[in-house]
């Protein structure tokens, strides 16, 4: 899976957000988006999944060489972020029933497993509203590392995480991300600590 960034720009009335981003992301990297809060950082990543459309510049998504449809490219993507709503009248358990019908697990995973997966006990029949935002985020991280994409986009992954949290958030990654294109976007380092490929959004507000 390849996505190619050409000349890139996202602006909200007179002012860029950014511009003149050129950049290829491909399977099997992991790229980390930084730059401090209010940076944009949030911005690029729903350009990328087709959330809000450039103001200047092109998108291309390719699949093994061949060019993916604008309207299928969502099949590609798994996407999770602070601002992504859950359905909270659902129990947990419905929640993953639910998802399972509009985007398939990773080979192996059923909606029990990754029950399982999350270390929540006791919450199988607790609807989402009374979860505490660290139960959420680890739904939030389940749902869209355990759905079957290529492409894994995680904002701010380790928001109302505590110290077990994230390290249950890194071994995920590790786990479950290996062949696939990760991009995280965060003012945090220590969020994308494993990407190899890094890119500053500063820089591209000239």
């Amino acid at each position: 899976m390849k996505i190619q960034l050409n000349n890139i720009g996202k602006r909200y009335r007179l002012e860029w957000i950014f511009r003149g981003m050129n950049s290829t992301f491909q399977s099997g990297e992991r790229w980390a988006i930084l730059g401090p809060n209010g940076s944009g950082k949030s911005t690029l990543l729903k350009v990328i999944s087709g959330h809000l459309t450039p103001s200047k510049g092109d998108i291309f998504f390719e699949d093994q060489g061949a060019k993916v449809k604008e309207e299928a490219v969502y099949q590609k993507i798994s996407y999770a972020a602070p601002y992504i709503e859950l359905i909270e009248e659902f129990t947990l358990e419905e929640a993953l029933l639910f998802h399972a019908r509009l985007k398939p697990f990773l080979p192996g995973f059923t909606p029990a497993s990754i029950y399982e997966l999350m270390a929540l006990p006791r919450s199988r029949q607790k609807e989402i509203r009374f979860f505490s935002s660290g139960m959420k985020q680890r739904l939030k991280l389940a749902l869209a590392v355990c759905s079957d994409t290529p492409i894994l986009l995680l904002d701010e992954p380790a928001t109302n995480l505590d110290v077990q949290g994230v390290e249950w958030y890194k071994n995920l990654i590790s786990e479950y991300a290996a062949d696939r294109l990760v991009i995280i976007a965060s003012n945090d380092p220590h969020d994308a600590e494993f990407c190899a490929q890094h890119l500053n959004i500063l820089e591209f507000k000239k």
